[in-house]
């Protein structure tokens, strides 16, 4: 069985920016598979283990993970997708990424989650 963890630097509920009458029901889905959330953290590195995060008091710790997907910014720049393709890395470009026009958290969650819950 997988498992899913969403990682974010704000320290915000997961879309919390989403509509008030659809966030709840995005949060409900993503409880009912079972994903969890992590807020207000940084990122500074992944291993072969999975993704080494920095804690609101400075600690760093390893979130285990064989697969991991990146949600980060909101503008279309593929140059780490084609620097890892270079190299034979298999990537899946979703999100704003792949579709910028139009950004869409509520798309880019899903499309995140589902690419996850795939692999």
């Amino acid at each position: 069985m997988r498992t899913v963890t969403m990682l974010q630097r704000s320290d915000r509920r997961p879309g919390a920016s989403l509509g008030k009458t659809t966030g709840w029901i995005h949060r409900a889905a993503l409880k009912r598979m079972g994903v969890s959330a992590l807020g207000s953290l940084g990122y500074e590195h992944i291993t072969e283990d999975g993704v080494v995060i920095r804690t609101t008091e400075g600690v760093s710790q390893l979130t285990p993970a064989d697969s991991v997907v990146l949600c980060i910014g909101q503008e279309s720049d593929n140059s780490l997708a084609d620097t890892m393709r270079a190299t034979g890395i298999p990537v899946h470009v979703i999100g704003g990424a792949h579709l910028a026009a139009e950004l869409d958290a509520k798309r880019a969650i899903d499309q995140a989650v589902r690419l996850a819950i795939s692999l």
